[in-house]
């Protein structure tokens, strides 16, 4: 059984289900993708930690990597290991002092506690010839995060404000928790900051 490591490549809006999106993982190393379909709770796990942000109070994923790291518990590496029904089983593969223990987990939770603790992602080569993708173009990174949206059109929505109006827009969603939308408004922000040094 051959494993595969893989990295995240993107987060984006789900186009075979709404109101889902799909993490897209792709092969270190390779071409293949491979794309699994995740809630918005989860994406916005993955993408807070992605993006190096720091809500006011912990999310759930931060509490459990709190909570391990108290313990001496180290998240050593993710492995998805299993696909049945178009569902993907993973394991966190934790070691301690005196122990290495395998715990199962949704696929989703598992790479939110990946980023969190900066650790390998893999994949059974069999899933990765089963439910993976050819990538044909040549960039290995896709735009990480910032194609991720709580709603599709909010590009075209942030366009029309001026920047104090998004500056209250952002601590307005922030102070909601809603960090998905708050990279889109940072983003606008940062390119509109970006162009008037130019």
């Amino acid at each position: 059984m051959q494993k595969i490591e893989l990295e995240i490549i993107a987060l984006s809006h789900s186009i075979t289900q709404s109101n889902s999106y799909a993490v897209i993982l792709g092969e270190v190393g390779g071409n293949r993708r491979l794309p699994i379909v995740i809630g918005g709770f989860e994406a916005q796990a993955i993408a807070v930690a992605l993006e190096n942000m720091h809500p006011s109070r912990p999310l759930t994923h931060d509490l459990m990597k709190n909570f391990m790291t108290s313990f001496d518990v180290q998240l050593q590496e993710v492995y998805i290991c299993d696909l049945q029904e178009g569902i993907f089983y993973a394991k966190l593969v934790c070691f301690t002092a005196n122990d290495t223990i395998e715990i199962d987990s949704r696929t989703s939770d598992a790479i939110a506690l990946a980023v969190r603790f900066g650790c390998p992602i893999y994949v059974n080569n069999t899933i990765l010839e089963q439910a993976g993708l050819e990538n044909e173009s040549s960039d290995k990174k896709i735009n990480t995060v910032t194609s991720i949206s709580s709603e599709p059109s909010n590009e075209n929505d942030l366009s029309t404000l001026s920047i104090e109006a998004l500056n209250e827009l952002l601590n307005e969603v922030l102070e909601q928790e809603d960090y998905i939308r708050a990279i889109d408004i940072r983003d606008e922000i940062a390119k509109r900051n970006e162009q008037k040094k130019s």
